[in-house]
């Protein structure tokens, strides 16, 4: 690995793809029963062993750190650090087959993110960052390079990524959606990490999500800032927790800010 040695961050990428690869066996097979939550979406058994195996690895080689799980909920923190998973991703793509999901896990110490890892199994594709050591792409076995977002300063030609129009008009946010579709170039559906990779590796030039947990914010607010982005919410705070998020190369963050904001 390129950056220095960091325990955590080690072992998030280790944890990550030792959860990629249970989750490939259920994903080639399609064999794994699904059931849809309290809030409306779905999760599979192969959601709830990859949580469950993250904890465990975390668990046995940092006893004190907390985590915070979409699937499991959260355990208390004494060291400081909190380590917050999403097992999938993308539970729908996964579901139908799509190879549009995959593992996040952002370790949080003392309220600031400071690393994260997004691995897409499917694609043999990931990123990393651990805070000052920049973000590192891997793709497909080849050794990881240096990640940087697009150099596009100009909104109105912006190729913008969101997960769908329904998760705007569920979030009472579609006129923004709209104000969005006219300030920039050209917005695409390439949803969830996916479009954070993207982002982060300079093929696409933000990210507007309109309704996310902190699990689907944390890896990218330490991963997004290494590679040259800016990744906040919806008022320009750099939180996970704030219920939405823009995500960008920096550049034409302002801009991204005032759209939403004038909707």
């Amino acid at each position: 690995m390129p950056l220095p040695s960091n325990p955590r961050l080690d072992l998030a990428l280790a944890a990550a793809n030792q959860a990629g690869e249970l989750l490939l066996s259920y994903f080639r097979r399609r064999s794994f029963s699904t059931e849809q939550k309290v809030d409306g979406s779905p999760v599979t058994t192969a959601d709830r062993e990859a949580e469950q195996l993250i904890r465990r690895l975390v668990h046995d080689a940092f006893p004190t750190d907390g985590v915070l799980g979409e699937e499991f909920g959260e355990t208390p923190a004494p060291s400081g650090y909190r380590w917050i998973i999403d097992p999938i991703d993308g539970t729908t793509s996964f579901i139908h087959g799509v190879p549009l999901w995959g593992t996040l896990i952002g370790i949080e110490h003392e309220g600031r993110m400071v690393a994260g890892v997004i691995h897409m199994p499917a694609l043999a594709e990931s990123i990393y960052a651990a805070a000052g050591g920049g973000a590192w792409h891997s793709f497909q076995g080849a050794a990881p390079r240096l990640a940087h977002v697009s150099s596009t300063s100009d909104l109105q030609q912006a190729m913008l990524c969101i997960t769908s129009l329904d998760y705007f008009t569920r979030n009472n946010r579609e006129a923004a959606f709209f104000k969005l579709a006219r300030a920039t170039r050209s917005m695409r559906g390439w949803s969830d990490c996916y479009s954070h990779l993207l982002l982060a590796t300079g093929r696409c030039d933000a990210v507007v999500e309109p309704g996310v947990h902190p699990w689907d914010m944390a890896a990218s607010l330490a991963i997004i800032p290494e590679a040259g982005g800016a990744c906040t919410d919806w008022e320009g705070k750099p939180s996970a927790y704030s219920g939405n998020g823009i995500l960008s190369n920096g550049a034409i963050h302002d801009g991204l800010l005032s759209t939403v904001r004038s909707a």
